[in-house]
C-alpha cells in the first residue's frame, strides 16, 4: 500500500480479517483497529521487540525472505504480478517444514486452475 494511514489501512484490514488478535508495532496507521479487534503491540521506538507472546519477528522474517527472493531470484517484480510472487513465497514459507515431495504433492492437489500465458500477460 502506498498510503498506510489509519484511514486507508483500517478498511483493508477489515476487508480481509474477520476475527483475530492482531500483533503489530506502534505504527499510527494501526490505531483505529483497537476498536474492532483485540490489538496488542510492541514499542519498537522504545527498543521493545518482544513482550511475552507479542512480537512482529515472524512477519518481518517473512518479508525479509521475500525481498531476498525477489532480488536474488527474480531481480524485478511488477505491481501487476506482485501478489503472485507473495503467494508463492507464502506457500514456501507455510510448507517449509514439509519434505520436498510432500510440498510438491500439496501444490498439485491445490492446482485446480490453469493460468495461461495470455491470461498472465494480458489478463
Amino acid at each position: 500500500m502506498k498510503n498506510t494511514s489509519a484511514e486507508k489501512l483500517t478498511p483493508e484490514i477489515v476487508k480481509y480479517v474477520k476475527e483475530a488478535t492482531i500483533y503489530t508495532d506502534e505504527w499510527v496507521g494501526y490505531r483505529q483497529i483497537d476498536k474492532i479487534y483485540s490489538h496488542l503491540f510492541v514499542k519498537h521506538n522504545e527498543k521493545e521487540y518482544v513482550n511475552g507472546r507479542i512480537h512482529t519477528n515472524t512477519i518481518e522474517g517473512f518479508w525479509s525472505i521475500l525481498k531476498r527472493g525477489i532480488v536474488g531470484i527474480y531481480h524485478f517484480t511488477s505491481r501487476k504480478h506482485l501478489q503472485k510472487y507473495v503467494d508463492e513465497f507464502a506457500f514456501r514459507y507455510n510448507t517449509r517444514n514439509n519434505s520436498e515431495s510432500s510440498r510438491f504433492n500439496l501444490l498439485l492437489c491445490n492446482s485446480n486452475k490453469r493460468l495461461t500465458y495470455k491470461q498472465l500477460i494480458y489478463g
